[in-house]
């Protein structure tokens, strides 16, 4: 296996035909979103290299993308995987993940060197993102704060929206790198606008599938023909993404794909946080939150957020 230090001072090449300057990025972390962005943006023609926690689905990350002639490589550390390198990616876990990845003596910051570009698509706290963009600032770093929404789907199709915080040369700078994995880009604002504005995200998400599965039950409980019912609501003002893409699964309770219902509940509890320190409350969140908490005690944490609809007992059961 290849690592960094081989490939450190490899210059940057440009494709063909006047097409986007090719670049060296770090993608750190190979998770459902991460792997097939860092993937999107290796089939786009950058060097890509790559650090994950799990090693082993590092290697494989490689070794597959590898096997379609692409120029990826394996990092065993994060500051090793962001040294010489134009830009740096993260999509993590959460502000713990991220701290531990980007700060500190052998965090990815400590190896980006002036005028480089660092962008974290994770869904942390407005706080770390404003901490992060502070010490990126110091070092001469450009920093955005760029958390995404679309889920595995959006991610595998290059369709993801993105959320962006920090300065316009920041967002200058990223944008042509984030439109290998996305369909919508949208500058908020200043450092940490963009964690905020995921917040808002994941509210709307939670009020429109709690309502989903109440109207799930009911149409159930009415012994209505599930998919005629989804004709009609679908192309009124009830319609929503939700709708459309989780509705029938929902209906026969599949839920075993994308957005874990414990990651919602870390990006609830961050909302949360967040409306606090504004001196908001926000009931119909924190009673969403608390259903989420009683389909993980049935043990469904791993479960997609649709799962929601497991609080709510059919009828007749």
């Amino acid at each position: 296996m290849r690592f960094l230090a081989t490939i450190a001072l490899r210059p940057a090449r440009r494709q063909v035909g006047g097409m986007t300057e090719s670049k060296r990025i770090a993608f750190l972390g190979l998770g459902v979103m991460g792997a097939p962005m860092a993937g999107h943006l290796a089939r786009a023609g950058h060097h890509v290299t790559v650090y994950n926690r799990t090693t082993p689905k590092a290697e494989a990350w490689v070794a597959c993308l590898a096997a379609e002639g692409l120029d990826v490589t394996l990092a065993p550390t994060p500051f090793e995987a962001a040294r010489g390198q134009d830009v740096v990616l993260t999509c993590v876990g959460n502000d713990r993940d991220l701290a531990a990845v980007v700060l500190g003596g052998d965090g990815a910051l400590a190896a980006m060197a002036p005028g480089t570009l660092f962008v974290d698509h994770t869904t942390v706290s407005p706080g770390i993102a404003r901490r992060i963009a502070h010490e990126a600032d110091g070092r001469g770093v450009l920093a955005l704060d760029a958390p995404v929404s679309g889920g595995q789907a959006g991610a595998e199709n290059g369709k993801l929206s993105i959320m962006c915080g920090g300065s316009a040369e920041a967002m200058e700078r990223a944008r042509p790198v984030m439109e290998a994995y996305a369909a919508r880009i949208v500058h908020i604002g200043e450092a940490g606008a963009g964690q905020a504005a995921k917040s808002v995200n994941q509210i709307c998400i939670a009020g429109t599938l709690a309502g989903l599965s109440e109207a799930i039950r009911f149409a159930q409980a009415a012994e209505l023909e599930m998919d005629k019912v989804l004709e009609a609501v679908s192309g009124g003002a009830a319609q929503s993404w939700q709708m459309e893409n989780r509705w029938a699964t929902m209906a026969r309770g599949e839920f075993d794909f994308g957005f874990a219902i414990d990651w919602m509940r870390k990006d609830l509890a961050i909302a949360l946080e967040e409306a606090k320190a504004h001196g908001l409350a926000l009931p119909v969140t924190e009673r969403v939150d608390h259903y989420y908490a009683e389909v993980q005690a049935m043990g469904g944490g791993r479960q997609d957020t649709s799962a929601l609809i497991r609080h709510l007992p059919e009828a007749g059961a």
